[in-house]
């Protein structure tokens, strides 16, 4: 808060305009001053002097003969006229409505309010009091907030994401929809290049061959040239790693299949150990053959996770951990969460919240909301919304509330899937930090424990919308986490399927013109109807009217 008043502060001293120094008279041209009197003026006083020069200019503009003629063409029209002007009218304002709707659907603002603000406000002077000078904190502010709703926008490559073949690919053939999509396959595409290519692979053909396959895009071609970097190299155990991600169409072949990776990245990597120092080839090497090994041994985890040995799964993970300490940012952690909550081992899952939930590490959806299951769990079964408003929150209710509040705060798209009120699809291979990729592939794996603990979802369901009371506008304003990126939608529908309905958060609220416009609409269209259907009564109401 200290920090927010400082750069109040500082953006309201840089907005005011610098005294002048004594003796000294502003040099403000004629134009200048004229801009200042007119926005200073009210639009009342302006309004009132232009109706005193239409009356003073009444008889040289024959304002009177005018009216009259006016009058007399306006009684000579029949009823078909009005039932035209009214159908046009309906028809134009029907058209607006639908370019409106449209203009909002795909850019999220309306048109005319966009052309208003953007073109017609400079004209009436509006331009001083909305744009800052390059300089002034305002504007700097307003970069860094962009900036940061960029960097939060980043992806990041799904800790649980499904196998290819096994699962992806059996989606598709019993249910004929593609689950993903050609922008969350390219970012596959560009992970694999920089995990299991370096450059010293012209160095073994077989990594030639691989290099080239992590880059096509036909499925087909990239198994045929797994199996040609084989026959070159019969431990080349990328091209085993393809293999089981994309050919097996089971867990139990791919789990095969990765068995015979890690025999031949366990071989490799022990070789790039002994020549990590020659050079910084060899120590690039060495990097790509880590990732190798570490991959291999984290599908194989979630192989034995799938197949039902949990503790086998458990044990891998943990030695990935130890063994490989720098990796974090594989979040094998959240991995070893779920198989933990399956297990039931819940000060185990205590114990891995206390090491990874910590402010200098980047929070997801699993740690924030594992972290409120835990505290959901010691009260659950015996919760009650009318005992808790008769006799009022206990300590421990109230840390399971703000548990919610701050899992909710962080990722508001979790609860309606937990909750069951929206359908779950399969999880994409990549998820954005908060967005709706995140809260599914985090409610995929964790509903069922959720459901597991009595009470839970009976709890979260009582108290999850008590965060937006108390944010009214998470697009501007963060209880305990930095502001709601505005740029999910955008990268959330690039990742997640057409067939899914998208979940935005906050919901946009229709801006004005897109309600006076079907207003406008249906008024006309109506009016239009009443015209058609009685033109003699409707032509002699608009006469009377007149």
């Amino acid at each position: 808060m200290a920090d927010g008043d400082g750069l109040g502060e500082a953006a309201t001293a840089a907005a005011s305009p610098p005294a002048p120094a004594p003796g000294l008279s502003p040099s403000l041209g004629w134009r200048e001053r004229l801009r200042a009197g007119l926005a200073g003026t009210g639009a009342s006083l302006w309004f009132v002097a232009g109706l005193g020069l239409l009356y003073a200019l009444r008889v040289p503009l024959r304002l009177c003969e005018n009216l009259a003629a006016v009058t007399v063409f306006l009684n000579s029209l029949t009823p078909k006229f009005y039932v035209a002007l009214t159908g046009t009218s309906s028809l134009i304002s029907g058209l607006i409505f639908i370019f409106e709707w449209w203009y909002f659907h795909k850019h999220g603002t309306s048109f005319i309010e966009q052309v208003s603000v953007s073109h017609l406000r400079p004209l009436m002077g509006g331009t001083e009091s909305s744009i800052s000078e390059p300089g002034s904190s305002s504007s700097t502010r307003e970069s860094e907030t962009s900036r940061q709703n960029l960097s939060e926008c980043k992806v990041w490559r799904n800790p649980l994401n499904l196998f290819r073949g096994a699962e992806y690919r059996r989606y598709t053939w019993v249910t004929g929809k593609e689950p993903l999509t050609y922008c969350d396959m390219n970012l596959s595409a560009q992970d694999h290049q920089t995990f299991f290519t370096c450059d010293t692979d012209f160095l073994r053909p077989s990594d030639t061959v691989m290099q080239k396959a992590w880059r096509e895009r036909n499925p087909p071609a990239r198994i045929k040239a797994a199996y040609q970097a084989l026959e070159l190299n019969n431990d080349c155990a990328t091209a085993y790693v393809l293999l089981a991600e994309e050919e097996a169409t089971t867990i139990v072949d791919a789990e095969r299949l990765f068995k015979q990776a890690l025999k031949a990245g366990e071989t490799i990597y022990r070789r790039s150990q002994q020549c990590q120092h020659q050079s910084p080839q060899h120590e690039a090497q060495l990097r790509r053959d880590t990732n190798v090994l570490v991959y291999i041994k984290r599908r194989l985890a979630m192989c034995a996770r799938k197949l039902g040995r949990i503790r086998e799964a458990v044990k891998i993970m943990r030695d990935l951990m130890k063994e490989f300490p720098p990796l974090t940012m594989l979040n094998i952690h959240e991995n070893l969460l779920e198989s933990l909550l399956e297990l039931q081992a819940y000060a185990d899952v205590q114990a891995v919240l206390a090491k990874y939930d910590d402010i200098s590490l980047p929070k997801s959806a699993a740690i924030c909301y594992t972290a409120a299951l835990l505290k959901t769990r010691t009260v659950s079964d015996k919760f009650s919304p009318e005992t808790a408003s008769r006799r009022g929150l206990s300590t421990a209710e109230i840390n399971a509330v703000e548990a919610i509040h701050r899992a909710v705060e962080f990722n508001p798209h979790v609860p309606k899937y937990l909750l069951e009120m929206k359908s779950l699809i399969l999880p994409p291979e990549h998820i954005l930090k908060r967005g709706d990729s995140e809260a599914i592939a985090y409610a995929f794996f964790h509903l069922q424990h959720w459901k597991r603990i009595e009470g839970a979802l009976n709890l979260l369901q009582c108290t999850w919308e008590g965060t937006f009371r108390m944010i009214p506008y998470p697009l501007e304003k963060g209880h305990l986490f930095y502001p709601y990126p505005s740029c999910t939608e955008i990268a959330d529908r690039e990742l997640l399927p057409s067939f899914h309905h998208v979940s935005v958060y906050p919901k946009k609220e229709l801006p004005f013109f897109i309600h006076f416009t079907a207003g406008l609409c249906s008024s006309t269209a109506m009016i239009a109807l009443l015209t058609h259907e009685f033109p003699e009564i409707m032509g002699v109401f608009a006469k009377a009217n007149e």
